[in-house]
């Protein structure tokens, strides 16, 4: 049972010992800011494997050349073909298509009126995936065009392609990477400090001290997570607030569905430290596991490098990473506007690790009686 007289009096222990510390107030003050203003500005990162959905209406000679041309491609996959805009335009929300290429009907009958227009649209949650996935989808087109062209003898101007950018109309990097930055924050702050908070103890030995009364464990490893939880909270306030002045991104979506990501978030990052704070006996030791927990986070979890660019074996594995779960309902909700109806599993597959790991955290944890 948790005994909340003694709870309050740990917790205020906790908040004066952070408040004396020389390095966490400023790691929790100056790093978020640090993270949030810097990296957007340099970060640029290439893509290929661009998945697109062809809406072919036409079902022409010239439409099939089209589809041939981009699936000879090395760049391109043809995700599916359908007849209907609604069905591609779906499977752009749900991510199984970054560009959608549409053919209108009779197009290779007014090719040469110049009336013709193929309409590409490209999913902006992931910005630079859209930018390139329009860059060479045209290009393709285009070279099947003027190929098309040539044999027909055809020397009218070549029509046009509409180009629409849906959900981040910009294309700007940066409206994609600072949902995933506030991720970051997350995974260090409630990850990092709390272990090596934990693994300090250990080594001053000030944590033998307290398993020898009769506080519970249970109590004591809330004392040391709940002021991590509280800062959590505070961090996404503060990336919120950046990205807004700073860069002009507000969230499309509910801003309760990016808090209660958090909590979730903040959960299994701090169960995961208490669990390798167990297991660790100095500070050194603690540092390295943490830290290639944190590696595997960020290449793994679609941070940097989009998820579908990598080998089919790794994309299995990134199932195994909490933070893509966090990473996708930030970028949903910050540029689709999706909501927690939406994102169902990825919240709820957030709340299975969080039980999982605290679960497994407070049974690794020791207490002397």
């Amino acid at each position: 049972m948790i005994n909340t007289r003694i709870l309050k009096v740990l917790l205020s222990k906790e908040i004066a010992l952070m408040k004396r510390n020389p390095i966490i107030p400023k790691i929790i003050l100056i790093m978020p800011l640090m993270v949030m203003l810097v990296i957007p500005l340099v970060t640029n990162l290439d893509v290929k494997n661009v998945n697109v959905a062809v809406v072919d209406n036409d079902h022409s000679q010239l439409s099939c050349r089209i589809m041939s041309d981009m699936e000879h491609s090395v760049f391109i996959t043809i995700s599916s073909v359908s007849d209907s805009h609604k069905t591609a335009l779906r499977n752009i929300e749900n991510g199984k298509a970054d560009v959608l290429l549409s053919i209108p009907l009779n197009y290779e009958k007014n090719l040469n009126d110049g009336n013709a227009l193929i309409d590409v649209e490209a999913n902006g949650v992931n910005a630079i995936k859209g930018m390139l996935g329009i860059r060479y989808v045209s290009q393709s087109v285009m070279e099947t065009l003027a190929g098309w062209r040539q044999e027909a003898g055809i020397t009218e101007r070549l029509s046009e392609i509409s180009v629409i950018n849906r959900y981040n109309p910009t294309l700007n990097f940066r409206n994609y990477m600072i949902p995933a930055l506030i991720v970051v924050l997350l995974i260090i702050i409630c990850g990092f400090l709390p272990a090596l908070n934990l693994v300090s103890e250990k080594e001053s030995g000030t944590i033998e001290a307290m398993n020898v009364t009769p506080v519970s464990r249970l109590t004591f490893v809330l004392s040391k997570l709940i002021p991590f939880w509280i800062i959590a909270l505070l961090v996404v306030t503060v990336g919120i607030i950046v990205g807004w002045l700073v860069y002009g991104l507000v969230p499309e979506g509910n801003i309760g569905a990016i808090y209660l990501a958090t909590v979730l978030f903040s959960l299994v990052m701090s169960g995961l430290g208490v669990l390798i704070a167990n297991q660790s006996s100095t500070m050194l030791q603690c540092i390295f596991v943490m830290f290639a927990f944190i590696m595997v986070f960020q290449l793994m979890s679609g941070l940097f490098t989009p998820i579908s660019s990598m080998p089919q074996w790794a994309q299995y594995l990134t199932y195994a990473v909490p933070p893509r779960y966090f990473i996708e309902i930030m970028r949903a909700v910050y540029l689709k506007g999706a909501t927690i109806t939406e994102l169902w599993l990825q919240y709820a597959a957030l709340a299975t690790f969080a039980a999982s790991i605290l679960s497994l955290a407070a049974l690794t944890y020791k207490k002397q009686s």
